[in-house]
């Protein structure tokens, strides 16, 4: 089967640069920009809202991305935004929130409806975002809740771009291999 699905009117606008591991499922309203990839495992299930995921993003092994239906407890509902440039580590769970460009969400983190994770943030592993919060570009935030600890410094600002570029080459890595076992 398949890991792209289209539910009810919506298929997923995938961009011929984009990457997707053929253990991933990608369901709906989703598009997913050039040079982004997802990785073994990962499920962006476009179902009941949308989902936008920029350039030069990865999602990793095991991410679960959701969104938030209209209803009577959240008018209007949820989509999932996420930016270029954008490192989401293994086993993270975003559902109905915003990620800006050139962020880092560790390992394990969750991040809630509604929350905005402003352009040049890192959330350390582990770490929960709740619905509706919003954090500040240039910090670093762990914990559950997750909270603002410090700036980031220089190096740490370098690898948000670092680390997205690495993981464009690796994508293509990996579709140059699957390709050469297909020959």
């Amino acid at each position: 089967m398949s890991p792209i699905r289209s539910f009810e009117q919506h298929m997923p606008q995938i961009d011929a640069q984009a990457w997707l591991d053929p253990t991933c499922l990608v369901i709906g309203d989703v598009h997913i920009g050039a040079h982004s990839s997802i990785w073994p495992g990962s499920v962006v299930r476009g179902d009941i809202n949308r989902i936008r995921i920029g350039r030069e993003t990865n999602i990793q092994d095991g991410c679960v991305l959701h969104n938030s239906h209209d209803g009577p407890h959240m008018p209007g509902g949820s989509p999932l935004l996420i930016g270029d440039r954008v490192t989401v580590g293994h086993r993270a769970v975003l559902h109905g929130c915003e990620i800006g460009h050139e962020c880092l969400v560790g390992m394990g983190a969750v991040i809630m409806d509604k929350a905005v994770v402003e352009s040049g943030v890192i959330v350390g592993a582990a770490s929960l975002v709740p619905p509706g919060k919003r954090l500040q570009s240039g910090y670093l935030y762990t914990g559950s809740p997750a909270r603002q600890v410090r700036a980031l410094n220089d190096g740490e600002r370098d690898y948000l771009t670092y680390a997205a570029a690495y993981y464009v080459r690796l994508a293509q890595r990996h579709r140059e291999a699957a390709l050469q076992a297909d020959s």
